[in-house]
């Protein structure tokens, strides 16, 4: 590794300044999913991140999944999984597999590796404090829930005291039954309740691609009725609908920007929010300041 040149340092602290001021004091949201929670030098990278938008004065907010693990241990006890038109059905077996995975170790070890650099993160699931109230989907899949509220007012105070929420994507409905949710919508409630300034999805593929399997296809940004516009004439790959679906609705929940990046990409979320050009696609809503 060769030492940065100083003058290039400087310079890109300088493009940062006004972003930083901009951005001081407002909350961010993240979803961490895909190769960001898997590859230990991108899960550390973007520990840095957080860490580093936290000392500047951002509020900072992360919510996970956890999909694969749970697969993957499931087939280590050799459970079949089952799966209903894309969705994993969770019987009381996967549920409490998904509680381990998700609470148990994947929730504990993002709160390690931000605590690596001082005492800052907390761990959270949906269930502490009634952050996420929850209902089934579908009485076939199980324990598969659907956000029906947030009370945020938990993460509000650990943002008060300075503090990161981590929140793992386990809610309860109202007799304390706990259902697995969708981390994507998860993100998105949250953002939409907590009035965030942005909410921001790290994915596996470099933003909002118009066509799936050409990169210089990326739409950098776009408003909610152009998007919704591509969506209805189905030119956009199917894979990102869900995605899509969650940010708009943060959107319309009172998110004022969402952000789909590369969690590839080491640093991605400093290069999308301090740097003039960007790097992933910015949904806003339409006439937006």
């Amino acid at each position: 590794m060769t030492a940065a040149d100083p003058a290039l340092t400087a310079e890109v602290l300088i493009e940062a300044l006004p972003y930083i001021r901009r951005f001081r004091a407002s909350t961010l949201v993240v979803k961490l999913g895909g190769n960001a929670m898997v590859e230990p030098r991108l899960a550390q990278t973007f520990a840095d991140d957080i860490v580093l938008l936290q000392a500047v004065g951002i509020q900072v907010v992360v919510v996970h999944g956890g999909g694969p693990q749970i697969g993957e241990l499931m087939a280590r006890l050799g459970k079949e999984p089952e799966f209903r038109e894309g969705l994993r059905v969770t019987d009381a077996e996967t549920l409490d597999i998904a509680r381990m995975v998700l609470l148990g170790k994947i929730n504990s070890d993002i709160v390690a590796s931000i605590n690596v650099h001082g005492p800052l993160a907390v761990g959270l699931s949906g269930a502490d404090a009634g952050l996420i109230v929850a209902g089934a989907r579908d009485p076939e899949l199980g324990f598969v829930g659907d956000v029906v509220s947030v009370n945020p007012h938990i993460v509000e105070r650990l943002l008060a005291e300075d503090l990161i929420p981590v929140v793992s994507t386990i809610g309860t409905d109202p007799t304390g039954q706990a259902y697995n949710i969708n981390a994507d919508t998860a993100a998105g409630a949250i953002a939409g309740a907590l009035g965030a300034e942005k909410v921001v999805y790290l994915t596996d593929v470099a933003g909002l691609l118009r066509d799936l399997d050409d990169p210089s296809s990326l739409i950098a940004h776009i408003t909610v009725p152009e998007l919704e516009a591509l969506v209805d004439a189905g030119a956009l790959g199917g894979g990102m609908l869900p995605k899509i679906r969650a940010c708009l609705d943060a959107l319309a929940g009172g998110a004022r920007s969402a952000h789909l990046l590369d969690g590839r990409v080491p640093h991605v979320l400093l290069l999308e929010l301090f740097t003039d050009a960007g790097i992933g696609t910015m949904i806003e809503p339409e006439g937006q300041p």
